[in-house]
Parts: C-alpha cells; sequence; structure tokens
C-alpha cells in the first residue's frame, strides 16, 4: 500500500480545525486540585495557544529557532509545544531528571534561543551552565507563572503576523529535534520534520480506531513528554480529537486514572510488570495468593486459546469465575474504562500479553525508535499476535538484512541527526532505508519479531552468539527481581547480575517472617531460591549454551536518576557494566 507524504500544511493545523469544527469539545482536561479534572474546550486551546505563542514572538523568538522545553508531563507543556509550532519555531524537549551536563550539552548542541522550565531545581540547572550558552537569551518557568507572562508579553502582537508565523513551516521544516537519551555516549538530536509526524499519524489514528476514534475516547499521559513515545500520542490525540489528560507524578497516578477514566493508556513494558507484580504481592500477603495464581494462569490459558479459535469448556467456566472476582479488580485500578494500552520501549513478553488480554485489557505492542518518529509497526485489533510488535504500518517497509539487522522505510523516518552528518550517514543510507540496530525476523504474515539489540549481542568464548534481552526480560517479570543485566562476552559462559524490588521485597519477606533489611536478605536461601526459579524460567527459553550458568544478587539499585537507565528504563548496559565491573570478574573467578 502506497501512502503519500503531506506536501502542505503542518502541525498547528489540528487546532485550528478543531475549534472550527467543534469549538466546544473538551479536546483537554486539567487537574482541578481537588482530585477531579477541568475540561479545556477546542476554542479554548486555540486561544491559549495563539496568547502564548504571541509572547514568544514578542520576545524575539523567529521562525526556526529553537525552544526548549524541560518539565514533568503536563497540560502546559503541550499548550507550549503548540505555541512554539505557532510561532514557527522548533520545541527542543529535555528530560525533566538531566544533570546539568546533559542540560549544557543539549542547550548548546541545539542553539537553544530560550528554555521554559518546570520550577526552580529546574531553572537552577539551567542557571548552572547559562554562562556556556551564548545562544540562550530567554529562561521562562512555570513556576514563575511562564504562560501568563508570555500572555501579556504578546498581548501587542498582531493575529496577522501570527498567522503568518504559523503557517510558515511545511511538512519538510522541523518541528522538533529530539535528543536520544542514549544508552551509550552523548545524546544525538533527531531531527523530526512536521511531514513525519503527518506521515506517522494519517495512518496509525486510522488504523488504531478502536483508540482514537471511539465515542468518548480519551488517554492519561504519565510517561515524559521528552520521550517520543508519549509525544506522538499527544499529538495523535489532538489530530484525532481525543480527550487528553496529564499525570506529572508517578505517586498519584492510580488515583488520577481512577478518577480521569481513560479508555486506554500507553506504557513501557516495566510499569505492567509493576502492576502485575504489586496486584501479586498484594493478593498473597491477604492470603489469596492461590487464589490470584490461578486466576492468572486461566487468564494466560483463556488468552492462548483464543489464538487457536477455540476455548476449552473448563477454562471458560473458571474465567467467567475470575472477571468477577479478580479481574474487574485490575481493570478498576485503571479507571474501569480501559480495554486497550499500547506498549512500547522494549519487548513486553508473551506471558504478560497474554496475562493482560486475558484479563480484559488488551496491549497492542509496537514498534519504533526516536529516529522514526515513534511506531514502524504495531498490533491492531483486528491483527494482533502477542509475541510480536505487529506489522509494518501502512506505507511503511521492512527488510531483513545479511546479519539479521532490521532495516525500514517510510514517510515517519527521520531528516537525520542535527549537525552530526558523521552519525547520520551511518543510520541512514541514501535510498531511505533506516538502520534500526535492531535484529529480528519477519513471519510468514508479515508480523515482525524483535530478538536483541545488534550491539548488544555477546558472543560467548565458545563463540556462541546470545542475545541478553530474552534473557534479562523474562528474569525481570519476577516479582522480587527489579532489574536484570546478562553478561558473558568473551566469556566460558553466560553469567547475570540481578537486583532486587525493594518494595516487594519488604512484602514478600512480611509474608514469610522475615526481618532485616534488603542488604541483610541479599544471601538468605529463600531469597536466592526465589531468584534461581526466575533464571531457570528464562532458561527455558534459550538453548543450553545460552542459558544463564551463574548469578549475583547485588545489593545496588540502577535507577534512571542514578544513571544507569534510560527514560524509558532501558538499561544503560555500558554505565552498569563500567560501575559493577567488580561483580562481574567475581562471576568468572
Amino acid at each position: 500500500m502506497t501512502v503519500e507524504v503531506p506536501t502542505t500544511g503542518n502541525l498547528t493545523d489540528a487546532v485550528l480545525r478543531n475549534a472550527a469544527e467543534a469549538p466546544e469539545a473538551a479536546v483537554m482536561s486539567r487537574p482541578d486540585g481537588t482530585g477531579g479534572w477541568t475540561d479545556v474546550t477546542a476554542a479554548v486551546f486555540l486561544d491559549e495557544v495563539r496568547a502564548v505563542a504571541k509572547g514568544l514572538v514578542a520576545a524575539g523568538v523567529e521562525p526556526g529557532d529553537r525552544v526548549a522545553l524541560m518539565s514533568k508531563t503536563r497540560y502546559e507543556w503541550t499548550l507550549l509545544d503548540y505555541a512554539i509550532w505557532f510561532a514557527g519555531a522548533v520545541t527542543v524537549p529535555v528530560y525533566e531528571t538531566s544533570s546539568e551536563e546533559q542540560v549544557a550539552w543539549i542547550l548548546a548542541d541545539s542553539g537553544a534561543r530560550a528554555v521554559v522550565t518546570e520550577g526552580p531545581e529546574h531553572t537552577a540547572r539551567v542557571s548552572a551552565v547559562r554562562a556556556d550558552l551564548e545562544d540562550l537569551l530567554h529562561v521562562w518557568s512555570f513556576a514563575d507563572n511562564a504562560v501568563d507572562v508570555l500572555t501579556r508579553l504578546g498581548a501587542d502582537v498582531a493575529d496577522d503576523l501570527l498567522e503568518q508565523r504559523r503557517t510558515s513551516a511545511t511538512p519538510l521544516d522541523l518541528a522538533t529535534i529530539i535528543y536520544t537519551s542514549g544508552t551509550t555516549g552523548r545524546p544525538k538530536g533527531c531531527m523530526l520534520t512536521h511531514g513525519n509526524f503527518l506521515f506517522e499519524l494519517g495512518v496509525a489514528t486510522e488504523e488504531l480506531e478502536s483508540l482514537f476514534d471511539t465515542e468518548g475516547a480519551s488517554t492519561l499521559l504519565f510517561l515524559p513528554l521528552a520521550h517520543v513515545f508519549a509525544r506522538i500520542i499527544q499529538v495523535g490525540c489532538v489530530m484525532s480529537r481525543t480527550r487528553l489528560g496529564h499525570s506529572p507524578d508517578i505517586k498519584n497516578l492510580l488515583p488520577d486514572l481512577q478518577s480521569f477514566r481513560p479508555t486506554f493508556v500507553l506504557a513501557v513494558p516495566r510499569v505492567f510488570e509493576k502492576v502485575f507484580n504489586t496486584a501479586s504481592q498484594k493478593a498473597a500477603a491477604e492470603g489469596r495468593g492461590t487464589v490470584f495464581d490461578r486466576a492468572a494462569e486461566t487468564a494466560i490459558a483463556w488468552s492462548r486459546a483464543q489464538d487457536r479459535g477455540r476455548v476449552p469448556l473448563r477454562v471458560r467456566a473458571e474465567h467467567a469465575v475470575f472477571s468477577r472476582l479478580v479481574y474487574g479488580k485490575l481493570l478498576a485500578a485503571l479507571g474501569g474504562s480501559c480495554t486497550f494500552a499500547v506498549s512500547g520501549g522494549a519487548p513486553l513478553g508473551e506471558r504478560l500479553g497474554h496475562f493482560y488480554r486475558g484479563v480484559g485489557l488488551t496491549i497492542l505492542e509496537g514498534y519504533g525508535l526516536t529516529e522514526t518518529t515513534a511506531a514502524l509497526t504495531v498490533n491492531l485489533p483486528g491483527a494482533h499476535k502477542i509475541g510480536t510488535v505487529g506489522r509494518p504500518l501502512p506505507g511503511t517497509a521492512v527488510r531483513v538484512a545479511d546479519d539479521g539487522e532490521l532495516l525500514f522505510r517510510g514517510g515517519q523516518v527521520f531528516a537525520g541527526y542535527w549537525d552530526n552528518e558523521t552519525a547520520t550517514a551511518e543510520t541512514l543510507e541514501r535510498d531511505g532505508w533506516f538502520h534500526s540496530g535492531d535484529v529480528g525476523e519477519v513471519d510468514d504474515e508479515g508480523f515482525v519479531r524483535i530478538t536483541g539489540r545488534k550491539k548488544e549481542i555477546l558472543v560467548t568464548a565458545g563463540g556462541k552468539n546470545v542475545a541478553p534481552a530474552v534473557l534479562e526480560d523474562r528474569v525481570r517479570a519476577h516479582a522480587l527481581v527489579d532489574q536484570c543485566l546478562v553478561v558473558g562476552d568473551g566469556q566460558p559462559f553466560i553469567g547475570a547480575l540481578v537486583t532486587l524490588d525493594r518494595e516487594a521485597l519488604a512484602v514478600w519477606a512480611d509474608g514469610r517472617g522475615l526481618s532485616g533489611s534488603a542488604e541483610d536478605l541479599l544471601d538468605h536461601a529463600d531469597v536466592r531460591a526465589a531468584v534461581e526459579e526466575a533464571v531457570e524460567d528464562a532458561n527455558r527459553a534459550v538453548s543450553k549454551a545460552e542459558s544463564i550458568r551463574k548469578f549475583a544478587v547485588i545489593a545496588e539499585e540502577w535507577t534512571e536518576e542514578g544513571g544507569q537507565l534510560t527514560p524509558s528504563l532501558k538499561l544503560k548496559r555500558s554505565v552498569v557494566m563500567r560501575e559493577s565491573r567488580a561483580h562481574v570478574e567475581a562471576l568468572y573467578r
């Protein structure tokens, strides 16, 4: 199927269209401060975006200038994003968890003229490096009423001047430069055009009409908007007039979900793992562990039977019982209206995929990168194969290189890396084929399966190629495990370092009458037995030569704040390997 890249217009057109066609439609909802939500209509959103955009113009932001945004996921993030585009400028997202060094690099490399931060802590990080940022003229902060300040500043800017600015960008012009969080080295700026977004969402919202084109469709964003995955959903919601809410603090996520009642959510696999493990631990602590385990196995069996086209009578009967006793409570935690979820950023794993579908929440796993404006492939409600990342979207081509690397071509593939022709040439062929860096396969029905990262393939001393992700995902699925790093490059066998989930460990230990801190429990026989169980389960997915032969449970915690995880919670393998060298050496002593 041929899909044309748009030749006119830009991302701001949807905001005008919404206000013209349905001015009173609720396109966003903002927290009201009392646990409820206040709707923002299409007409009000347009007015607010225009007002802030005029402020940017009055402050001297020119077409093509870069404006950085450093904030948690919140309504004002989306407001500023569109205001920047209305002013003809380019948005540069910065993760709010970024260090001073990362902030300095991104602002300097992009040549940002202005930056909008969330609060004093973020402003301080910018201030600490501002002396070296010659291009930076303005720093505004939401905590210091940035929206009001910009609105007042732009009060005298004429409507026709703003409209001239708004319409200046074509599909070929830059919309954003997103810096890859990167598992190695300095982040590179991915140049995404208005056309990249228009192409991607022109097909994605149509293919995913069960999410975007249903009565009362809504979603609550809680992933960072600095990540392309959340950003594409934000833009998709505006284009399809799907009500959008923002939840900035993960601590308030459950109450926010229950009051907002989204019809679909998006998350990285770690979130789905945590929801499952927390429910399992809670059930065990309340003496209902056996019931929950049985309910989970029934959900998985029911889902697998759906794929075979016939559900055995016993499974159907048990599924009906557990739907009333167990599954309904899990769905209620998501607000009670959620029937679909979108998962990306890392492999979900078949078991979890079947569990959630069996419970009543179909997780549509997709695949893409920052360089491809998010999705290249996605499972659809009517074309869904658990364990794969779906088929390529219409207008997207895929091929497998001789070394197993997946190559893609389509209108969503980026224009290249900002000011880095060498890196662009290494990734993007002249005929448009993009080297994903991921190893995978395409089955007879066109479904894509990711088997590992090309650069992360371990080669043992015996010459066996091992993809660590398969093993790590299986080990990490255990309730007690937080993270897992599989090692063994150049070594006689495969090993693993395992860290524990402190919250789950406390509940688990309490249920067994064990006391002491996490450090005290590391070497406890029961803890080692539980982790061994997780390792044995992972080993069932691979050959003997690829299996984990030895593991160590270590006291360290690997976090985004500590620099060991990316914002989408992927391990920075090189960082962890460097910091944990002594543990790795001990495995092979």
